[in-house]
């Protein structure tokens, strides 16, 4: 049998143009497409309902179903049979780690029950047959459900927070509700101590200068930490939702102080958090006035005809795009390009692609089309809920259950200070790259008055992808890298989206894989692929050395006279947040 869903309407045929701004122009909305996603103030049931087929059109094979229902009904007997002769079921689980879980009493048991339903429901959404997103959809919305069920997560059937409620005479569960109204107020759940950390004192702290700014980026460019540097310099474009500094974060896991050790010259784009006034800005403007303004910047102060540039998630999305313009315009102003777990085909669009249709686009393109904000927070909480176990509902055991303070940890630090997005930007991003996957036909697209055609970037080109991401699917950072003309190197790191590319060599741990040219089949490639232990940017340290230029006295200032310093690194752009 199959699936009979209801396949989204078909988008007209024709070019996209990065400036167009289609809909209304009344603003607000959650996150990509999909209305009411679960977050304070919001309706899980509702969000859920919107967002699921009509179950009456979601078939399973009877051979499967069947198969599914013995294996169950054998599993629940041995439960049954354990209990009899009082035997403990093991709980591996780390939700159930504790010991109060492990005493052969009723938690026990309806941990074990519970273990056994999640099991079940999740093989059964996996047995949905029918389109990808039919499937995908079906699994995501069973893994929200089964994980919000979870016994931990109810004051009634958690042990644990029952003890830790009596041994504090009440205080805990005082300190949990004081918890939920501070994180009502926020409208999100706090995931880290954010008072342990400041942007420029203890994260973000790589030393340098602000030596350009607009309406839209400022430019930072950081002090030398080498007698000598390349002339060639290297320009980051970070992605613009979040701030830039995940990828200097501590001086340890910094890689742009690893960047700057290996003797560059390092530039960094600090998107503005947007407020109300950017609203109107496209994608064509985050072009000009962040890609192509951030390339001249680098290039003028330098000196060089050409600079090194890197791009990360997104960032390496809309880099290579306005690479792609340039070549249009018979300008090829990069040497060496890096991406870094980054989409040009979208195909593969990970966990994300549950959540575009049609329908959902549309209805961003009549609410914020023409102007209004993305507001960040609501980005949080959907990028939260696609792993809602470590990010959800774990905080809400901990901080609401039990009364706990989050621990200090910086990269959560950075995964809450989140960026409003300008909504005519975000909705020809969901259209054009997401839903409609235009980027990688040649001269699909019109951005900045070009045709864009990743072929003609034709240049050395870096490619990581992440075994485990979730968020940018290694299969389509693969897919990704051989649609580029040019000598292309692929390597795969251990670990997902964010672990996986932040995996600073001082430390070295993992490994990664290097094969041949990124063509064919990914399975293949993995398989003929040697690993290697340690960090990838070792790897990549060493490939990008050939494009670093002939070494000269590093510079003892930043900036020059047209560009003077503005103000010291990390900037001001990136201290503002989402309200």
């Amino acid at each position: 049998m199959k699936v009979k869903a209801r396949a989204p309407t078909a988008p007209a045929a024709g070019e996209g143009v990065g400036g167009q701004r289609p809909g209304s122009s009344t603003g607000g909305g959650t996150f990509p497409g999909f209305p009411g996603f679960p977050g304070f103030g919001d309706d899980a049931g509702a969000a859920f309902s919107r967002m699921m087929p009509s179950m009456s059109s979601v078939k399973i094979a009877p051979e499967a179903l069947m198969r599914l229902q013995e294996e169950y009904m054998q599993r629940w007997q041995g439960l049954l049979t354990a209990a009899t002769e009082h035997a403990a079921p093991g709980l591996q689980d780390k939700r159930f780690a504790h010991q109060t879980w492990h005493d052969n009493g009723a938690f026990t048991w309806t941990a074990a029950l519970y273990l056994l339903n999640a099991e079940f429901m999740q093989k059964l959404a996996g047995a949905v047959e029918g389109e990808r997103q039919v499937r995908d959809r079906v699994k995501f919305a069973t893994q929200q459900w089964v994980d919000m069920l979870s016994p931990a997560n109810f004051l009634a059937t958690n042990p644990e927070a029952q003890l830790k409620l009596i041994e504090t005479k009440g205080d805990s569960l005082k300190s949990g509700l004081e918890h939920l109204f501070d994180d009502l107020q926020r409208g999100r759940i706090t995931q880290t101590d954010e008072e342990a950390f400041e942007i420029g004192r203890n994260v973000a702290t790589s030393p340098g200068s602000v030596v350009f700014q607009n309406e839209l980026i400022q430019v930072i460019q950081y002090a030398p930490s080498t007698p000598k540097v390349g002339s060639r310099p290297l320009l980051m474009v970070p992605p613009f939702i979040n701030k830039f500094y995940i990828m200097d974060l501590q001086p340890d896991g910094s890689l742009v102080a690893h960047a700057v050790s290996q003797g560059h010259t390092v530039f960094m784009v600090s998107w503005r958090n947007a407020g109300p006034e950017l609203g109107h800005l496209t994608w064509d403007d985050y072009l000009e006035l962040g890609v192509f303004k951030a390339i001249e910047v680098a290039r003028e102060i330098s000196g060089a005809p050409t600079i090194n540039a890197l791009g990360f998630c997104v960032g390496g999305t809309i880099l290579a795009a306005g690479l792609a313009v340039l070549a249009a315009r018979g300008e090829r102003p990069v040497s060496g390009l890096t991406l870094m777990t980054s989409l040009l085909d979208f195909a593969e669009p990970g966990m994300l692609g549950v959540f575009v249709d049609e329908a959902s686009v549309q209805l961003r393109e009549q609410t914020i089309g023409k102007g209004g904000l993305l507001e960040g927070k609501d980005l949080a909480t959907t990028f939260s809920f696609l792993r809602p176990n470590d990010l959800v509902w774990n905080y809400y055991v901990n901080n609401y259950l039990k009364g706990e303070q989050p621990p200090a940890f910086d990269l959560l630090y950075w995964n809450s200070d989140s960026t409003n997005l300008p909504g005519p930007m975000y909705a020809w991003y969901l259209r054009h790259m997401y839903l409609q996957n235009e980027l990688k036909i040649p001269d699909r697209l019109v951005c900045c008055g070009e045709r864009v055609d990743l072929r003609r970037i034709d240049l050395p080109t870096f490619v990581f992808g992440a075994r485990e991401d979730h968020i940018v699917l290694w299969r389509g950072a693969f897919a990704s890298a051989s649609l580029l003309e040019g000598p292309v190197r692929f390597v795969l790191g251990a670990s997902g989206h964010i672990a996986g590319a932040i995996n600073p060599a001082s430390k070295n741990k993992r490994s990664y894989w290097t094969g041949g040219a990124p063509k064919g089949d990914p399975e293949e490639w993995l398989a003929s692929a040697t690993e290697h232990p340690g960090s990838w940017w070792n790897e990549w340290a060493g490939w990008l050395e050939a494009f670093r230029g002939e070494l000269r006295p590093a510079p003892k200032s930043q900036g020059s006279a047209k560009y003077p310093v503005i103000e010291p690194a990390p900037g001001s752009y990136v201290k503002a947040r989402a309200v």
